[in-house]
């Protein structure tokens, strides 16, 4: 889904220019001045092949199928089609002292369709979700080493928590991120 983003009043179209300071922090406001590009709707176990060849496509250490056969059910499993899966997002809620705890799980594009904007659109989606479920933070875990995946996240508001030192299975650290509502 292509949508126009308004930063301190200038437009941007999502994910193609995005501005240094927090989008989805509370002083973005999305618009659908285009209607082009692919739709975002909760998954389906029809799509549940596709979304698998994109992790294996994206990751070193992909989740199996059967993870995301567990996450059907998910507050924020979601994809973007058209013409198929073209990407998808795994969010949901853990118990936090009473109030849930957001937690984004994974997110991938298939790589001929990066640099769309399309991850950001999932992104910006699955926060909404998971603030519709109650939440007042939501945490991702990032390889250290992922600067693009890292700049979408503090895009939207993240911020470096911790490290969870050699957290992936070739030694790579992991940075907790987080941020509110």
């Amino acid at each position: 889904m292509n949508f126009w983003v308004e930063t301190r009043g200038v437009y941007r179209r999502g994910g193609t220019d995005m501005p240094p300071g927090p989008i989805g922090g509370g002083v973005t406001t999305a618009t659908p001045r285009e209607r082009s590009g692919p739709e975002i709707r909760p998954a389906v176990r029809a799509d549940l092949l596709e979304v698998f060849r994109i992790e294996q496509s994206s990751f070193p250490q992909p989740w199996p199928y059967s993870a995301f056969e567990g996450f059907l059910d998910a507050p924020a499993f979601l994809v973007a089609a058209e013409d198929g899966v073209v990407g998808y997002v795994v969010a949901d809620t853990v118990p936090n002292h009473g109030r849930p705890l957001g937690h984004v799980k994974d997110i991938a594009v298939r790589p001929d369709r990066r640099g769309e904007g399309i991850g950001a659109a999932l992104l910006e989606r699955a926060l909404a979700a998971l603030a519709g479920e109650g939440t007042s933070r939501v945490k991702l875990e990032v390889r250290a080493g992922n600067d693009e995946a890292i700049r979408l996240y503090r895009g939207f508001g993240f911020t470096h928590h911790h490290t969870v030192p050699r957290y992936y299975d070739n030694g790579e650290d992991a940075l907790v991120m987080v941020r509110g509502f």
